[in-house]
Order: C-alpha cells, then sequence, then structure tokens
C-alpha cells in the first residue's frame, strides 16, 4: 500500500467515521449472532478506538505490513481484544470477525469516493483486503495462542485438584489416586505430597491406587519414584488398593515392591499405619 493510497483510505474513514462506525457494527452484531447490551457497549468503544488508531497509522509514512513500530498500538489493542474474547468464549473466527465485519461497509465508501475511476477503485480495495486479513490473521494468531494458555493453566489446575494429599492421623497422609498416571501427573503428586510432608512431619504417607484403573511398567515406575522421593524426606509409604488383577500385573511385569508395604483397602493401610506410628484407636463405651 503506497503513501497515496493510504491517505486515501484514510481521509474515507475519517470523513465517514460515525456512519463507518454504525454499519460495521451492525454487520458485526449479524454475523456474530449475539445481544448484549454490555457487550455492545465495550464493542462500540473499541471499534471506536480502532478507527482512530487506524487513521494514525495511515496518515504517517509505512508499508502495509502491521509487523512495523507504526503499527504497535493497533497491534497492543487487538492484541487485548482478542485475550478478552478468549475469557468470553469466542471463537478466533468470532473474534477476526471483529476486523472482517468491516470490509463491506468500508468498501461501500471507497466505490462512492472513487465514483467512475475503476482501476484506482480496484488498486485500493486489493491493498485495503491484504492489510485487513492481515489484521484478521493477527486477531486469530494472539486468541489461539491465547486460548492454548488458558487450556494449559485449566489442565494444571486440574492435576492438582485430582492429587488431593489428606491427613488421614498424626503424622499419617494420605494420597488416593484417580486416572491414568503419566509423567506430569506424577510430578504434581510428588511435588504436593513431598510438600504436605514438610508441612505436617508425617511419618506414614498411603498412597491409594484403588481409582487407577491399569498398572503397567510406566505407572509402577512412577510410583517407584514417588515412593523414594517420599523415603528421602523420611517418610515410609503404603501402598493401598492392590486388586487381584494389579497384583497378577506387577508380579508379571517383575516389579520389586518386596520392600513396600501393600494392603487390599485403604482401611487395612490405615490400621497398619497406626502400629507404625504407634497410635491407637480406642472406642467409647455405650451408654
Amino acid at each position: 500500500m503506497s503513501t497515496g493510497q493510504n491517505k486515501k483510505l484514510a481521509q474515507v474513514i475519517r470523513d465517514n467515521h460515525e456512519t463507518l462506525l454504525k454499519d460495521w457494527l451492525e454487520t458485526l452484531a449479524n454475523r456474530l449472532g449475539k445481544r448484549d447490551k454490555n457487550g455492545e457497549t465495550e464493542i462500540r468503544r473499541q471499534a471506536a478506538q480502532f478507527l482512530t488508531l487506524l487513521v494514525n497509522v495511515l496518515d504517517s509514512p509505512q508499508g502495509v505490513s502491521i509487523d512495523t513500530a507504526e503499527w504497535s498500538e493497533v497491534r497492543h489493542l487487538l492484541s487485548d481484544l482478542s485475550r478478552s474474547r478468549v475469557q468470553q468464549g469466542f471463537s478466533s473466527i468470532d473474534t477476526a470477525n471483529f476486523i472482517f465485519a468491516l470490509k463491506e461497509p468500508l468498501f461501500s465508501y471507497l466505490r462512492q469516493s472513487f465514483g467512475d475511476d475503476l482501476n484506482g477503485l480496484a488498486e485500493e480495495t486489493s491493498s485495503t483486503s491484504v492489510l485487513f486479513d492481515q489484521l484478521g490473521l493477527y486477531t486469530i494468531d494472539v486468541h489461539q495462542k491465547a486460548r492454548e494458555q488458558v487450556i494449559l493453566r485449566q489442565q494444571q489446575e486440574l492435576l492438582e485438584l485430582s492429587t488431593p494429599v489428606v491427613q488421614l492421623w498424626q503424622n499419617v497422609l494420605a494420597l488416593p489416586l484417580i486416572g491414568t498416571l503419566d509423567s506430569a501427573r506424577t510430578q504434581v503428586v510428588m511435588e504436593n505430597l513431598l510438600q504436605k510432608i514438610v508441612d505436617t512431619g508425617a511419618v506414614i504417607a498411603i498412597i491409594d491406587i484403588t481409582g487407577v484403573p491399569t498398572v503397567d511398567t510406566l505407572v509402577a515406575q512412577h510410583l517407584m519414584k514417588t515412593i523414594a522421593a517420599a523415603r528421602l524426606m523420611g517418610a515410609d509409604c503404603i501402598i493401598s488398593g492392590i486388586r487381584p488383577q494389579i497384583a497378577q500385573t506387577i508380579v508379571h511385569l517383575g516389579v520389586n515392591l518386596e520392600d513396600v508395604i501393600t494392603k487390599a483397602t485403604l482401611a487395612d493401610a490405615f490400621l497398619v499405619a497406626l502400629k507404625r506410628t504407634g497410635s491407637t484407636i480406642t472406642l467409647g463405651a455405650k451408654e
């Protein structure tokens, strides 16, 4: 886009600012198919700011690429808009429509401006379309990256929630595992368990695998790593939830659990933990 074309496009936007803004917002609302008074107010503010910034940058001498320093304010606005759309549940296409919905009304005003100058109109329309495609694709790129960050954060939160460490008794912790153990989850398991050992001074940790569907070589290795890490912190581990199928699998895999206490149920493991810590449970006499 040449400097002359920049000036022409900027002038068209400046001369038709209010009506262009109105037509743009109507086109955008029709594409999104959503009506939200609070949302409409915010979109109108963003759209008006975008037109102002666009005119300012088009008035300055630069090329069509939006990667230059002159476009930094426009990129910043579109980045904020794209990230907010992620939080609001909009798709990347809905987000890009913020830009693409401006094409139709803008091209209409360009046709009026050029009149019978078809060559000039064709050149201006082509360069403007390239510019807006860049801006639209930029919002998609930012939206996707922001969405990936949200997904990663949610996955991390789910990992932490799915590996709770609870204190069953003085000096006795329990770590109930549900679902498949992988490397990422094992790391969270170890971190949570070790931190709880430090916080409580526990000497026994019961790792309950009743909710683990299968135990393969990798899961067994993850369990042994967790047990080894706990021992380094001064706590012994008891594995509970050993079902017949899992027992057969462990034997078949040749996993060495000779120095690890294993029990069929969490209750059995808890009784062992009480004995190991010298604790007893006394039932009160019935009145």
